[in-house]
């Protein structure tokens, strides 16, 4: 099975069909559906009943937040490639695992987002340390290869910057694959969680900075980000 399509829910039941209904009409077929869903009480789970037929696994129960949930996902996944569809985000179109389909040639392969009326993404053939200082790329347009899951899960006990911190393990320390793609992957909404804790995403990215990079290395950071806090001339754009 080439991929898993993991979504995660709690009480956004408008949100979470239309995801479904983007992740079920994808014209390739072989993929497995997984929904995590934590215990709503909106008529979520009355969503999910309707397209049983058509989910691979979904579970409705508390979760203590939105990395375990996602964690609970990849539990329960056997592709080759996971991806993360949250409720209310959706596939770009009909066609889109189809067309990322002969590109999944590295561990970590991203696309393109669409959200306020334009295309927002990672636009250079490679990535590296400062590329993290500056961001991290998005869940959503990105797949992952499993074998990846099985070294590191996602640090539940981070509120927001997990996803951030397991693509520093993976493609700085880990040095594992990457393939950047010019594909518009996922259309998603913004004011998400992130969007809207920019205190916290500062407050724990010290944390990991602190556990796993020495002090010069931070050292760079801070004087990166007290000098030029813009990104423009990386020509990127990177969405938490």
């Amino acid at each position: 099975m080439k991929y898993s399509i993991v979504t995660i829910n709690f009480n956004n039941k408008d949100g979470l069909r239309k995801t479904i209904e983007s992740v079920v009409n994808q014209t390739y077929k072989d993929f497995e559906y997984i929904i995590i869903d934590g215990a709503s009480t909106d008529g979520s789970v009355e969503v999910i009943k309707e397209y049983a037929d058509k989910i691979d696994y979904w579970v409705s129960e508390p979760d203590k937040g939105i990395y375990n949930a996602m964690n609970k996902g990849i539990m329960q996944a056997h592709g080759e490639y996971l991806n993360f569809m949250n409720s209310g985000d959706c596939f770009y179109g009909e066609n889109v695992l189809e067309s990322v389909l002969p590109y999944l040639t590295a561990d970590i392969v991203t696309g393109k987002s669409y959200y306020e009326g334009g295309v927002h993404g990672f636009f250079k053939n490679d990535i590296t340390m400062l590329d993290f200082f500056k961001g991290t790329l998005s869940h959503q347009a990105t797949f992952i290869g499993e074998k990846l899951f099985r070294k590191n899960l996602y640090d539940e006990e981070l509120k927001i910057v997990s996803d951030w911190k397991f693509f520093v393990q993976t493609l700085i320390f880990d040095n594992c694959s990457f393939r950047n793609l010019d594909i518009i992957v996922c259309d998603f909404e913004s004011g998400g969680v992130s969007a809207l804790s920019g205190d916290l995403v500062e407050a724990e990215s010290h944390i990991v900075y602190a556990q796993y990079f020495p002090k010069r290395v931070v050292a760079d950071y801070l004087c990166w980000k007290e000098k030029d806090n813009s990104i423009a001339d990386l020509g990127i754009e990177f969405n938490l």
